[in-house]
């Protein structure tokens, strides 16, 4: 077993996955949802679902990661499973927007939160401070990386509890009925119940967090699949509830999207003012902006081992690979550096929604991957990995309900999901180049040889 200075402890690799899926989703989806719904026992059943198709892939990932304990997520699993070229397209958008764009979101609120505060403050300029400071943090080594994530992982749920807690005990309107109406069957089963889906999805994003950095934790085939499974359930339970007193806080109208804009409302600032006073909304504020900077910070611990794994099946770029078990600084800052750029050129909303109709496409193959790394294992092999939860039920669950929910986004925000599959197509194309790199590097190989001989 690794020592703690070299690897992530389960209750750091627990940490990395909770803080991964808690961040901006949480308190801007409910604002996107509210302009397709207002059924309450709707929006209820939204986060429901989406946290149990979470769980079904965590149990999927759980045994992926435990049978292929390597760092690098579904860049690993769909090299390994399928064809290199998929898990190099997979890679490639982990580098590009797969952890970036989110960084860049959960930067952007980290700024807004902070900006209702102090007006005269930047947005941009904090969001990218923010971005810098936590690549700084995340880059000196594994002990001080994996304080930092735990202490603002634990702060970020302790606030999390005291706002569900106090939202509950002291709820600013009347009765609010979560109970199903006329209308809750039929809008469940709707086209606008896939698409907020696509808010929900990216709230739950970052459930298999602890399977990018499998080669960076303790005893990985036991930690690794109880770090997905417990970080999932945590979260499902948390946002069920804090999403309950959102709605009890505050009218509809004060928590939805603004429907010009498509900018979201500071969902958490607007709940705290009704909670509580202008005085502690207004700590709470700093507070769920500081907070952020865990689930950055998880991210930017995350991403760049994606980086790095391919880097050491695909040197083209040397200089940017590190040594075994040491930190991927290079890979850290390059996708800080693609974060920042993103941050400064796209709409929330877009950004949002390309981003997660990519993620969800891999993560769909990585769960079918399953039944294709059965199919290729023998009975003596693996025999120590975890095994799927409810096997072969909960993994065609996650399929069934993800390909449904690609369906209506690919029909309803065309132009979002082109720019998605654009991205793949770029990723298959530098692949290609890559490759005819590499391989004319290895024609020249003997020829120098021979004339330093």
């Amino acid at each position: 077993m690794k020592s703690s200075k070299t690897a992530y402890s389960l209750s750091a690799t627990i940490a990395i996955v909770v803080a991964n899926m808690i961040g901006t989703g949480i308190f801007v989806s409910l604002g996107f949802q509210l302009l397709i719904t207002n059924d309450f026992a709707t929006i209820m059943i939204l986060w429901i679902v989406g946290g149990l198709i979470a769980l079904c892939g965590a149990f999927a990932y759980s045994e992926l990661g435990s049978s292929m304990p390597k760092s690098g997520g579904e860049y690993h699993y769909l090299s390994t499973l399928y064809h290199p070229s998929v898990g190099f397209v997979s890679g490639w958008l982990s580098s590009t927007i797969g952890f970036s764009a989110p960084i860049a979101l959960s930067a952007l609120t980290f700024g807004t939160y902070i900006h209702n505060v102090f007006p005269s403050s930047s947005v941009t300029g904090l969001a990218i401070g923010i971005i810098l400071l936590v690549t700084l943090f995340n880059s000196i080594n594994h002990f001080i990386s994996e304080s930092f994530q735990l202490v603002f992982t634990f702060f970020k749920i302790v606030l999390i509890l005291f706002f569900i807690v106090f939202g509950f005990l002291y709820p600013p309107m009347d009765y609010l009925s979560f109970s199903p109406s006329d209308s809750t069957l039929s809008e469940t089963f709707s086209a606008g119940f896939a698409i907020n889906l696509v808010y929900v999805s990216f709230a739950y994003s970052g459930w298999n967090a602890s399977a990018y950095i499998a080669s960076e934790v303790e005893n990985p085939r036991k930690n690794l699949p109880l770090s997905i499974i417990i970080g999932t359930t945590v979260v499902i339970a948390l946002y069920v509830l804090l999403n309950a007193v959102f709605l009890m806080s505050a009218a509809i109208n004060e928590l939805m999207v603004d429907p010009n804009t498509m900018m979201p409302k500071e969902i958490g600032f607007v709940s705290a003012e009704y909670i509580f006073n202008g005085d502690v909304a207004n700590i709470i504020s700093i507070v769920i902006g500081v907070f952020l900077i865990s689930s950055i910070s998880s991210m930017v611990i995350t991403g760049p081992r994606v980086i790095q794994t391919m880097l050491n099946d695909y040197p083209v770029v040397k200089k940017l690979k590190s040594k075994e078990h040491k930190l991927p600084v290079a890979a850290i800052c390059l996708q800080s550096l693609i974060a920042i750029i993103i941050l400064l050129s796209g709409s929330f909303d877009s950004i949002l929604t390309y981003t997660t109709f990519a993620l969800t496409l891999f993560s769909l193959l990585s769960v079918i991957g399953v039944f294709v790394l059965r199919r290729k294992s023998n009975s003596d092999q693996n025999k120590n990995a975890y095994k799927t939860w409810g096997y072969p039920i909960t993994p065609i669950i996650f399929i069934v309900a993800n390909v449904w929910f690609l369906y209506y986004l690919t029909k309803e925000k065309p132009q979002d999901s082109l720019i998605a599959l654009a991205l793949i197509s770029g990723g298959f194309i530098v692949y290609y180049l890559v490759k005819l790199k590499m391989n004319n590097q290895e024609k020249l190989m003997p020829k120098k040889k021979i004339e330093d001989e």
